[in-house]
C-alpha cells in the first residue's frame, strides 16, 4: 500500500505550495534528531514527503501514481535513484545543508554528490557541524510586554574554546597539515553498489576531517575546540510581544565545533496575568464600578491606565456594562504601527443598607 505524503505532513490535497513548505519546517524543526525529544524515522518520512509535495511536477505525479509515481513516470521501469537526487528540494525548505545532516542520512550526500552551501565551519576539505538550535521560555510581565524591555538571561550553553580559539591544539603545540589527506579533510574511496562502482568521499580518520593534526590536544577542551560554560546575555524585548511568541537570536545557540556556526536561540514567551488588566489582541480590557448616582447624574471616574491614571467621563444615563473607549492607551503595536485603544467596561453598584429616608427619595423617584 502507497504512503499518504499529505496525512504524513498533515495537509490536505488542496494545501498551497506556501501552506506545505510552513508545514515542513514545523515538522523538521519539531522531529529533528538532534533536538530533545526529536525522532529520526519520523524526521525522514516527513523529508520523503516533502521531496514530492514540494515539488510541483512530482505533486501532480503522485496524485496521479501514488507513492509509486516514479515507476509510473519511468514506464515501470526503475528511477529511484532520481528521487535521491533531488534531496536539494530539503536545504530549499529548511534552510539547512546536507553536511549538517551526515549523520541522519547516513552519508548520502558523499555517494550521491550533494554539496554543502557556504563555507562556514570548513577546515580543511570538510565542513564541521553547525551547533544545535536552543529554546529558552523567559517570563515577563504585562508592563514590559506592552512598553518591551531589556533583560539578562542565563543560560549554559556550549561556547568556543577561549584557550584554544576553537582549534583543539593546546597553545605552543606543533599544528601540521595531515599527511594522508593531504590537508583535505576527505579521503577517496570506492564502493560497490547496484549501480556499480561509486567513488566515494568519507571523512579522514586520521585527522578526524579537519585536514590537520597536532602534537597535543588543548587541556581545556579535549580537542573539540567547544566547552559547556554559563553564558549571561542581554535580550531586548520588542514593545507588544504577546504570549507563546517568539524571539529568535541568530547565532546565540550552541557552538558548532572545529569552527562551524553556531545554533539560534530562540525565546518562547510566557506573560505574567496583571490583575487589573486584559489583553485582547492590541486593545487592553479594564472594568472600572461605578456609584448610582454618577451612572444617573453623569460624572467624571479616574481610571487606571497602563500610562498612569486618566479622567473617563460618565455622562448621565449609563447604564450597566457600557464600555467606554481610551484611544490609542492601549498596546504598542510590533513595528511601530501605533497603538491599541484601552476598553473601559462601567459596573453601575446597586446602593445597598439604605437608610428609611433614602429609600422614601428613591421611591419618589420612581428609580
Amino acid at each position: 500500500m502507497g504512503k499518504d505524503y499529505y496525512n504524513i505532513l498533515g495537509v490536505s490535497k488542496t494545501a498551497s505550495q506556501e501552506e506545505i513548505k510552513k508545514v515542513f519546517r514545523q515538522k523538521a524543526h519539531q522531529y529533528h534528531p538532534d533536538k530533545q525529544g526529536g525522532d529520526e524515522a519520523k524526521f525522514k518520512e516527513i523529508n520523503e514527503a516533502y521531496q514530492v509535495l514540494g515539488d510541483e511536477k512530482k505533486r501532480a505525479q503522485y496524485d496521479q501514481f501514488g507513492s509509486a509515481f516514479e515507476h509510473g513516470q519511468a514506464g515501470g521501469g526503475f528511477s529511484g535513484f532520481d528521487g535521491f537526487r533531488d534531496f536539494s528540494g530539503f536545504a530549499n525548505g529548511f534552510n539547512v545543508n546536507f553536511e549538517d545532516l551526515g549523520d541522519v542520512f547516513g552519508g548520502l550526500g558523499d555517494i550521491f554528490g550533494f554539496s554543502a552551501r557556504g563555507g562556514q565551519g570548513r577546515r580543511g576539505g570538510t565542513r564541521a557541524r553547525r551547533g544545535n538550535d536552543i529554546e529558552v521560555t523567559l517570563t515577563i510581565d504585562f508592563f514590559e510586554a506592552v512598553f518591551g524591555a531589556e533583560k539578562e538571561i542565563s543560560l549554559q550553553k556550549t561556547v568556543k574554546c577561549d584557550k584554544c580559539g576553537g582549534n583543539g591544539a593546546e597553545p605552543g603545540a606543533k599544528i601540521e597539515t595531515c599527511k594522508s589527506c593531504k590537508g583535505s579533510g576527505r579521503q577517496i574511496r570506492m564502493q560497490r553498489t547496484i549501480f556499480g562502482q561509486v567513488q566515494t568521499q568519507v571523512s579522514c580518520p586520521d585527522c578526524n576531517g579537519e585536514g590537520k593534526t597536532f602534537s597535543e590536544k588543548c587541556k581545556k577542551c579535549g580537542g573539540r575546540g567547544i566547552v559547556r560554560e554559563m553564558t549571561n546575555l542581554k535580550v531586548k524585548i520588542p514593545a507588544g510581544i504577546d504570549e507563546g511568541e517568539s524571539i529568535r537570536l541568530s547565532g546565540q545557540g550552541e557552538a558548532g565545533a572545529k569552527g562551524a556556526s553556531a545554533g539560534d536561540l530562540y525565546l518562547k514567551i510566557r506573560v505574567k496575568p496583571d490583575k487589573r488588566f486584559e489583553r485582547d489582541g492590541y486593545d487592553i480590557k479594564s472594568t472600572s464600578e461605578i456609584k448610582f448616582s454618577q451612572a444617573a447624574l453623569g460624572d467624571k471616574i479616574e481610571v487606571a491606565t497602563v500610562d498612569g491614571p486618566v479622567k473617563l467621563k460618565i455622562p448621565e444615563g449609563t447604564q450597566s456594562d457600557t464600555v467606554f473607549r481610551l484611544r490609542d492607551r492601549g498596546i504598542i503595536k510590533l513595528q511601530g504601527r501605533g497603538r491599541g485603544d484601552h476598553l473601559v467596561k462601567v459596573i453601575v453598584k446597586t446602593p445597598t443598607g439604605l437608610s428609611r429616608k433614602q429609600r422614601k427619595a428613591l421611591e419618589e423617584l420612581g428609580v
